[in-house]
């Protein structure tokens, strides 16, 4: 019996995926498990596994593109098997049920009739693309991407990565295969690009959140100067890992959030749902947008466990090699551009969630203190705030809350 490839919903706000290659083409023989494809989501790139034996008879969705969640776009079945009916988005009976985006599922090709029931063995099944023992070239897939990009010969690389796989960084040390065409003097004077699935993501939320949802911004000078002390003090013990200013700004705001339960909650049209833990969604830059990974139960994390995880999250955030519960479910976001010399700015809210704090950089500023001018490190916050969850008032105690945490670190224990 044919099986059919469907494209399945493998993160909660997945509407499409972008087929970002064929790793088994039209005529080969496939056995239950063989990676088939290589799928972008909004978040990451997964692997599609067979779910039937056979031959890979038709691939409706070649390379670079796009297909809605539950369409068809491949069919296994014997050799001699009559394949006829099928056709691209549909199937030869009934179209594929699309997967709920509130429950997130690999990307699998399931048997025509009738569709399996989903087991935590297949939920197991799909990863963030590795190195396979198949033959193919080892490279993360932000390598293979760039290697497209540039026009580079993964086969003429060595890679630097674990067990040899080419990682990002071999990529951008090689020189491309063909020389940089020059464009003739009479073609136009732009390039179009299409969008990614993660910036496709990207405009959509932000079409949800800054038109819909009604911000307004609380803004907050506070002074860093013990805070930048009791950094130094800490990495001087020399005790991996190295705490950084985000590391504490997370377990601030944790904190802080922990005493206004109005700051930490979700808008959800009909009521507002107030949480008891926070988990807290760090904005990571990647390419082609961010992605905010979420430190879950950061309240009761210590500033060693935040950093840790902080940097294994974002590592593998740049990687796309993120779980889609590893960058869903935060109640409130911290967006951090302080490193690149901002000294303010608003940040967008990521609904349902009700606000999100905006760090600049930390700058030595003249202040008054006890009457006198001095130089002092400061730091300037803003809060977006969602006006049908919280007023001015209840948004301006949660910075002052943070402010005197940060002024005075001991707070953060006491």
């Amino acid at each position: 019996m044919a099986t059919k490839v469907y494209m399945e919903a493998l993160s909660p706000t997945m509407e499409e995926g972008r087929v970002a290659s064929w790793l088994k083409h039209e005529g080969d023989a496939v056995s239950v498990g063989d990676i088939l494809a290589e799928v972008e989501t909004d978040k990451a790139i997964m692997e599609l596994q067979a779910r039937g034996d056979g031959v890979l008879r038709k691939i409706f969705a070649p390379d670079g593109a796009t297909a809605d969640v539950g369409s068809l776009i491949a069919v296994i079945a014997e050799p001699d098997e009559d394949i006829s009916g099928f056709q691209a988005g549909g199937g030869a009976s009934s179209p594929a049920p699309a997967a709920p985006a509130s429950s997130p599922g690999p990307a699998v090709a399931a048997p025509a009739e009738p569709a399996p029931s989903r087991t935590p063995e297949a939920s197991s099944a799909a990863a963030p693309v590795a190195a396979g023992g198949d033959g193919r070239t080892k490279s993360s897939p932000l390598a293979r991407r760039l290697a497209r990009e540039r026009g580079i010969d993964l086969a003429t690389l060595e890679g630097s990565g674990p067990g040899g796989r080419i990682v990002k960084r071999d990529v951008e040390a090689a020189q491309p295969v063909r020389p940089a065409a020059v464009a003739p003097a009479h073609l136009s004077g732009y390039e179009d690009v299409e969008l990614s699935q993660v910036r496709k993501t990207i405009a959509k939320r932000l079409s949800q959140s800054i038109g819909p949802v009604p911000h307004f911004f609380l803004t907050r000078e506070i002074d860093m100067e013990r805070v930048w002390d009791a950094r130094q003090s800490l990495n001087a013990l020399d005790a991996p890992p190295r705490i950084s200013f985000n590391d504490i700004i997370v377990k601030v705001v944790a904190e802080a959030l922990r005493h206004h339960r109005a700051c930490n909650a979700w808008w959800q049209d009909d009521h507002i749902r107030y949480f008891n833990e926070v988990h807290i969604g760090v904005a990571v830059a990647i390419q082609d947008g961010l992605i905010t990974p979420v430190i879950r139960n950061a309240h009761i994390k210590s500033l060693r466990e935040i950093a840790t995880e902080t940097r294994d999250l974002a590592a593998r955030a740049r990687e796309r090699k993120l779980k889609p519960d590893e960058y869903t479910g935060s109640t409130f976001s911290i967006s951090n551009l302080g490193m690149f010399d901002i000294d303010e700015f608003t940040a967008v809210i990521n609904p349902p969630e009700a606000g999100i704090l905006a760090v600049g950089g930390i700058v030595a500023r003249p202040v008054v203190v006890d009457d006198e001018v001095v130089i002092r490190r400061r730091m300037r916050v803003t809060m977006s705030c969602d006006h049908r969850v919280i007023d001015g008032a209840t948004g301006a105690q949660f910075l002052q809350t943070v402010a005197q945490m940060l002024e005075n670190p001991l707070a953060i224990v006491w």
